[in-house]
């Protein structure tokens, strides 16, 4: 298992655990939809999702993704189960808050775009800070429409654009000047913020609450819909000179032994 589950009362924290940098590959994205999933049939409130100390999820595991070699249909098996991780998590009948431990690059960024509310770790190094970004680009892929909608959905049209086609990440003291991260907390307190957040929420009076979540996230939901992803063009373009160099050179660096 890659995940932890720990509930706390109402709210259930579900944490990605596959060190050292909660990378998603293929089992961890189902394991994820299938706890989401659990949580709602046991009528849980609220979710938190959750990751280690200083690392929320590097996005998605380009080693693993690399060695399915030409097999195209393994590919499209394994990003498809990462985008249908993001779904659920966009249609998920409860509140979802992303507790951002630590850097949450490319499918980080992603999983955190389709909850709530996004609370991430002030960074401990000034030199290094957390970051949090689409940074599709430098690793030689284009981010399908839907998810540029996510990006502009909480940032505005012009700074996505901008964020997107440099595929810059954003330190975590600018994230949440531009809105991309709702607040900052000390990093230990992440987790127990989130679900502060969550109980307040939760306050409120339960059903007016709900609908209008589920009414105020239509253009979430719609975002991820197969159209929008166009998943078969985005595997295809896998495979392009481009994407394969620095995919292959990207890949190299995170075998090194750290």
């Amino acid at each position: 298992m890659s995940l932890e589950i720990q509930d706390h009362a109402d709210i259930r924290e579900i944490r990605l655990a596959r060190p050292p940098a909660n990378a998603l590959d293929t089992a961890l994205c189902r394991e994820l939809i299938g706890a989401i999933n659990q949580a709602q049939a046991d009528d849980k409130h609220a979710i938190v999702l959750s990751g280690a100390p200083h690392i929320f999820s590097g996005g998605l595991d380009v080693p693993y993704l690399l060695s399915h070699g030409e097999d195209r249909n393994k590919l499209f098996d394994s990003w498809q189960a990462f985008f249908g991780a993001a779904k659920t998590l966009a249609q998920t009948r409860i509140p979802v808050v992303a507790a951002l431990t630590g850097h949450a690059p490319a499918g980080g960024c992603v999983l955190a775009l389709c909850c709530d509310y996004r609370i991430m770790a002030r960074s401990v190094d000034s030199a290094r800070p957390y970051a949090i970004g689409l940074n599709e680009v430098q690793v030689g892929l284009a981010a399908p429409e839907g998810i540029q909608r996510l990006l502009r959905r909480v940032v505005g049209p012009h700074r996505a654009e901008r964020l997107l086609v440099a595929g810059e990440m954003v330190p975590a003291e600018q994230a949440v000047q531009i809105g991309l991260v709702d607040e900052l907390v000390d990093g230990e307190l992440v987790v127990a913020r989130a679900i502060a957040w969550l109980q307040d929420l939760l306050r409120l009076p339960r059903q007016p609450m709900l609908h209008t979540r589920d009414v105020a996230r239509v253009d979430l939901r719609e975002a991820l819909a197969p159209e929008l992803i166009q998943l078969d063009r985005f595997v295809e373009a896998w495979y392009s000179e481009d994407a394969q160099a620095a995919l292959q050179a990207l890949g190299a660096r995170l075998r090194k032994p750290a």
